[in-house]
Order: C-alpha cells, then sequence, then structure tokens
C-alpha cells in the first residue's frame, strides 16, 4: 500500500483519464465472486506502471458477494460495469476493451498481484517493438512454481492429455508447455494465457475484438491466434513478474460451465480449421509475416 503524499501523486497517476487526457495505457479486470482477490490485485497496481498515467476499467459478472462495492472503496477512480449476470470472460471483457481510451490495454485477472513495474516493463517493451501485437509476463503460482503462461497451440490431442493421471498427463505436455525454457528471457511464443495480457490497441481493434461466442476459454489463445494470422508477433517476456493464484474452475466436471468451455473449445477448433496438429497454422501465420505490411499489421502500430 502506498500511503501519504506518494498515494496522492499515484491516485492522480490513475485518475488523469477523468479530467480528459488519454492515459497511457488501461487495465482492464473481470470479477465474479472474486471479493477475496480484489483489494490485493487493485492495490498492487498502484506501484505497476510508474510514471505512466492510466484508466482502471472493472467488469463485474453479477456477483452476489460484494464485490463491486468492494471495488468502489479500494479504487474509486475505477470505470466500474456491472452485469446483472456471468455473461462469460470474452463478451465481459469486450464491454471493458470498448471503454479503452489508452494505446494499450492490460488484460487481467482478478486473483493476481502484479510486482512493482512489471506492467512498465511489458509497456516499454512493447514500446520498443512494433511488431508485437500482444506480450505476456512471467506468472509465478502460490508455491513458487513458475505457471506454463505461454504455451504451443493447443491441439485436441494436447487437450486430452491434461485428462490423464497428473505425471502421466505432464510428460505428454513437456513440450507443448515448452518445459526446457526457464521463463526468464524474452522469446516469440504461440499464445500467453489471458491472465496476464498486454495488448495494443491497434492491432486489436483491426481484428475486431475478442470472439464473444467464446463464453469461457479459449478466448485468450483464440486472441493470439488470430493476431498472428493478421501479422502481429506475441510475445513472452521474462523480466516482467506477476504473482497469480490460477483459480482452476473447470477440468471436466460435466457442469455447465465445463459444458460451456467445451463449446468455447469446439468453436475454436471449427474456427481455425484445425485438430490434431498445428502444422498448418504455422504455415498460415508465415504467410501473414511474408506479407507483412497488409492492413491490420504493425506497418500501423500506434
Amino acid at each position: 500500500m502506498v500511503d501519504g503524499a506518494d498515494e496522492q501523486v499515484v491516485r492522480a497517476e490513475w485518475e488523469v483519464s477523468r479530467m480528459g487526457t488519454a492515459p497511457d495505457y488501461a487495465v482492464v479486470i473481470l470479477t465474479w465472486n472474486s471479493r477475496r482477490h480484489v483489494e490485493a490485485c487493485l492495490t498492487s497496481l498502484r506501484e505497476a506502471a510508474p510514471g505512466r498515467s492510466a484508466q482502471l476499467i472493472v467488469i463485474d459478472n453479477g456477483s452476489e458477494d460484494g464485490t463491486p462495492d468492494l471495488v468502489r472503496t479500494c479504487a474509486p477512480e475505477a470505470e466500474l460495469i456491472r452485469n446483472d449476470a456471468n455473461r462469460g470472460v470474452a463478451p465481459a471483457r469486450n464491454q471493458g476493451l470498448e471503454r479503452v481510451r489508452a494505446p494499450v490495454a492490460i488484460v487481467l485477472d482478478v486473483d493476481t498481484v502484479v510486482e512493482p513495474n512489471a506492467l512498465g516493463r511489458l509497456l516499454d517493451y512493447l514500446d520498443a517493438e512494433p511488431s508485437v501485437g500482444l506480450c505476456g509476463p512471467r506468472l509465478v503460482l502460490p508455491d513458487g512454481g513458475v505457471q506454463p503462461s505461454c504455451q504451443l497451440f493447443p491441439t485436441l490431442r494436447d487437450k486430452l492429455a491434461r485428462q490423464l493421471p497428473r505425471r502421466l498427463g505432464e510428460s505428454f505436455l513437456r513440450e507443448v508447455e515448452l518445459a526446457s525454457f526457464d521463463h526468464r528471457g524474452t522469446r516469440d511464443v504461440d499464445y500467453v494465457v489471458g491472465a496476464c495480457q498486454v495488448i495494443r490497441m491497434s492491432a486489436l481493434r483491426a481484428i475486431g475484438g475478442l470472439d464473444d461466442r467464446i463464453f469461457y476459454g479459449p478466448e485468450d489463445v483464440d486472441l493470439c491466434l488470430r493476431l498472428q494470422l493478421a501479422g502481429w508477433r506475441v510475445v513472452f517476456v521474462g523480466e516482467a513478474l506477476v504473482h497469480h493464484e490460477c483459480q482452476r474452475v473447470t477440468r471436466w466436471r460435466l457442469g455447465k460451465l465445463a459444458w460451456r468451455h467445451l463449446g468455447g473449445l469446439l468453436h475454436f477448433y471449427r474456427t481455425h480449421g484445425y485438430l490434431w496438429s498445428r502444422e498448418g497454422l504455422y504455415r498460415r501465420i508465415a504467410a501473414a509475416r511474408r506479407l507483412g505490411m497488409g492492413e491490420g499489421t504493425w506497418s500501423s502500430a500506434g
């Protein structure tokens, strides 16, 4: 927590958008019965990108535990959107992204705590690399382990392997989860998970935002793939650190949310025309990179 005069300076930076000046970046957070995470997440944002002005947008998906009231208490400067019911991840995040007035939006899960200047490092990287449409940080789990937050595009085989007993499944997924990578460097990747994605808004607008037809997963993979098919790069930046509790809402328990997750996967595979192999995707991405200067690619970055 920032105190005294420092808190006044930080709050002033966060409230720039209210005075009519475009902020440097926006943070978009989705909540759903998230009361136990809200304060830690919002507090960590105060020092996440020192010296930069920000717009904070929180979308609440029909919480019944008092989450919106706590958001108002912890971050009165936030633009709070309150939905009457759970609209799903992609539709609700699009509500927030439509209000972004900054050149960069950071989609952030509420069960994260951002290390000081972590967002600043990611923003610096995006500023320095005009061909990058999206980047993401190293995510650290509560036990200190590194979350495999940058991975290869998932095939159906990969998804089935995740349902195997843990040790057996992990042996199949080592390549997919880039297990040989120490997650401290910077590298181009297929995708970074949606717990923290730093998105160039000109790129997002060019591809039409998140796919509203995906209620819960894999909207983050779909976004990274569509950006790359439009000629943009997706990059993992390991020097930026974010702590993530990594709530797992479904693991094939056959409830309503699990079926919606399955529906999102089937829609994703149908949309992009692959299932068992990602090689065709790589050929299409390479072709998009060769075209390079087409509409929606880094030639118009801003």
